[in-house]
């Protein structure tokens, strides 16, 4: 079972719980996320199964859309809702001018600490590890990027946000350092990424759905449509006799391409075989073969 799945996550589980699920209802034990979402956290995963789980390293460095909702007021351990809070409340006298102005000062490429209780690791230890035991926790800051920032919704307390940024920023960080930033503290009340590069949630399925697809016969009809996938590399569909020489992962030659670097190759309009990466003139070696 070879194919591109857009799960809408619940909020409550794990994306490693998640995946799980999925090999339990479609019966295939090879299945990957591209990008994790913290559990309490809903919205766009994409899943990649069987032999597709080799398109994952495409997206390591993909940029990525959320809704959410800051609650200003106190800051948590975790900087989300779900971790408890390192202070008295503290009265929020703010008005969205403000909260625009100090937010203004994250957009852009920042250092950004992750939150202590994250996947990363120190000395080969995930750090949430170390802070459920009470440990102290020094994590190093990373380059990130906050593409664009906008608030939609503000009660005094708690403000709307959409936000695009780059692969590894923390939303919880940008919420615990806004509400440090603007006095009072905050933490993140809610989060729902919207996409993942090119997968949006509009194209995102429940596991509801995915049980009633699979009981139904109907599988198919939920996975992403190849061409869908990787829309940046320029698509060839391969003669037979080159389809035949990609599967066994050898070069072939594809003339009308010969200004691309990368290519997705297709056997008809469905099935993507490959892709491939120029070497030399309009040679081009495969990289990843995705059908045997």
């Amino acid at each position: 079972m070879d194919a591109v799945l857009i799960l809408d996550k619940p909020a409550g589980m794990t994306s490693h719980d998640v995946v799980a699920r999925v090999r339990r209802i479609v019966g295939e034990k090879s299945v990957g996320h591209l990008g994790t979402l913290d559990p309490m956290a809903t919205g766009v995963l994409p899943l990649v199964l069987g032999r597709f789980t080799r398109l994952a390293q495409f997206y390591n460095d993909a940029d990525k859309r959320y809704e959410g909702t800051i609650r200003f007021g106190w800051a948590t351990d975790t900087y989300d809702a779900e971790g408890q809070p390192t202070g008295p409340e503290q009265p929020s006298m703010l008005v969205l001018e403000q909260v625009q102005a100090a937010a203004a000062e994250f957009i852009g490429e920042i250092a950004q600490y992750p939150p202590p209780f994250s996947a990363k690791k120190i000395a080969g230890i995930p750090a949430h590890r170390l802070a459920r035991k009470g440990q102290p926790v020094e994590l190093k800051p990373k380059q990130v990027e906050i593409k664009e920032l906008e608030f939609f919704s503000f009660d005094g307390q708690r403000v709307g946000f959409r936000a695009w940024v780059s692969s590894g920023t923390y939303l919880r960080s940008l919420a615990h350092d806004l509400g440090k930033k603007l006095g009072p503290g905050g933490h993140l009340a809610e989060l729902k990424r919207t996409a993942v590069r090119e997968f949006t949630i509009e194209e995102a399925h429940s596991l509801e759905q995915l049980e009633q697809a699979q009981a139904g016969g109907t599988l198919d009809e939920l996975f992403l449509h190849p061409r869908l996938v990787l829309p940046e590399f320029p698509a060839v569909v391969a003669s037979p006799e080159s389809a035949a020489r990609i599967r066994h992962g050898a070069a072939v030659n594809l003339p009308e391409f010969s200004k691309a670097t990368t290519v997705r190759v297709f056997a008809g309009q469905r099935e993507l075989l490959a892709i491939a990466r120029r070497v030399a003139g309009t040679l081009f070696q495969p990289k990843v073969v995705l059908q045997g």
